[in-house]
């Protein structure tokens, strides 16, 4: 089939992103043409289009059969000759989904690069195992250091779709960043379902620290983050490397989900609350200046009013500079349906989530309004030349999760050159999301 046009819609995280840029590397050096993922199904023309789904949670899910549904009717239209659908979400309900879509080609699972391109008539080509068609623009790419997960949490269906933990061996790990930040790259963000677990099935002991140390070593690499920092165990050693390295972004992403001990207990998290607390406290002396990410969630079997007081007095107390959240919702196959009350009414879940997430806008403000007046580094992402504004961030956001710090173009020659690189800002304005900067 070389010589086709091919499209692949990525829905969900950025690890699925990976998925997605592993296969079209080796679609496109079969002779494939890559259509940009942003370009219209419908009115377009696309021989093959593969929608790469996620099956998380509901709204995740309601996501990615709008996609399909997208592209069984731009096949019907005749806009799209074969469709294909992989990840996730066909991973698990792939029966169902046969029966209830038809006009879908084939389903794939969430592992199945080498059965699609056996479906399209490709070889895989063993050279470009540690290779990626970037998705992300050229000078950002996520890298992602295992797959699965050996956690427990009741609410997750992860161990059940993606598999158990398997780290990716160093040395390939190593061999994909140099290629990358040969191609350009210059900030490289690690990710994987609990990157903190990196190296215990391979290594027998976490390694993840010995390889953010070596991959500090690669020349063209300026910024270098962590996502999904699982809390429990945490390795208190890669605190000492972001501290004294200039590369590392002072930045970290930690799911803690909750601060009360039932609540943790319930979710089978492997920590408590005063772990939780000594934790944060641990990172903000360890690492000044350090920004924290972090996922709450409200309702969970075991929340009463106490629990989600306990949660809101955290909230406060802590300052998580970047919080998000979400309601419990009972996911099929998981502990927690098979072994817990869904108890807290879903009025009441909508209730606490608007209450928290009302007081982490005014956290996020205050901490935005904090920063005017400085001065920082930032690496633009794009030019919107509809607002006249560069779109950058600085090494406190990460891309497409966090706000961004918007620059003025007026007055600039050509600003659109300036996307991919490095520059010096000053803050003039911030709102509770993105912040407003002048170049300087």
């Amino acid at each position: 089939m070389g010589g086709k046009r091919v499209q692949v819609v990525t829905m969900g995280c950025s690890k699925n992103r990976v998925d997605s840029e592993h296969l079209l590397v080796q679609l496109s050096a079969a002779g494939f043409e890559v259509i940009p993922e942003g370009d219209p199904l419908i009115g377009g023309r696309t021989d093959i289009l593969i929608i790469n789904t996620c099956g998380f949670i509901l709204d995740a899910k309601e996501e990615s059969i709008e996609a399909i549904l997208e592209g069984v009717e731009a096949k019907e239209e005749g806009s799209v000759e074969k469709l294909y659908v992989m990840g996730c979400l066909s991973q698990r309900y792939g029966s169902d989904l046969r029966e209830e879509i038809p006009q879908v080609d084939k389903f794939f699972g969430a592992f199945s690069i080498d059965p699609i391109l056996s479906e399209l008539g490709v070889k895989k080509n063993p050279l470009l195992e540690t290779r990626r068609f970037l998705t992300t623009p050229s000078h950002y790419a996520y890298l992602k250091v295992s797959e699965g997960c050996d956690r427990k949490c009741s609410y997750c269906a992860i161990p059940g779709i993606r598999g158990p933990h398997t780290s990716v061996p160093m040395e390939k790990l190593i061999d994909e960043a140099n290629a990358l930040a040969e191609s350009g790259v210059k900030e490289l963000i690690l990710i994987a379902q609990d990157t903190t677990y990196y190296g215990l099935d391979l290594y027998r002991g976490r390694t993840l620290s010995k390889l953010v140390t070596k991959l500090l070593d690669i020349k063209g690499i300026e910024w270098m983050r962590i996502l999904y920092s699982y809390p429990a165990s945490f390795p208190e050693d890669l605190l000492e490397i972001m501290a004294a390295s200039e590369k590392m972004c002072k930045y970290m992403d930690i799911p803690l989900q909750h601060s009360a001990d039932a609540v943790l207990s319930a979710m089978r998290r492997s920590i408590d609350g005063k772990q939780t607390r000594a934790l944060v406290e641990k990172m903000r002396k360890a690492v000044p200046g350090i920004v924290l990410r972090t996922t709450m969630m409200v309702g969970h079997p075991g929340e009463g009013e106490a629990e989600f007081d306990d949660l809101l007095s955290f909230v406060n107390d802590y300052k998580i500079e970047r919080l998000g959240a979400f309601a419990y919702s009972e996911e099929e196959g998981t502990w927690g349906a098979n072994n817990l009350a869904d108890a807290v009414p879903a009025e009441l879940k909508q209730e606490r989530l608007e209450e928290l997430m009302e007081l982490q806008a005014n956290i996020s403000l205050a901490y935005n309004e904090s920063r005017i007046g400085t001065t920082e580094r930032v690496l633009i992402d794009s030019y919107a030349a509809d607002r006249g504004e560069l779109v950058a961030r600085s090494s406190k956001e990460a891309p497409d999760v966090d706000g961004e710090v918007l620059i003025s173009a007026a007055g600039l020659d050509a600003p659109e050159k300036l996307v991919g690189s490095f520059a010096d800002v000053k803050i003039i304005g911030a709102d509770e999301y993105d912040l407003n900067a002048m170049l300087i």
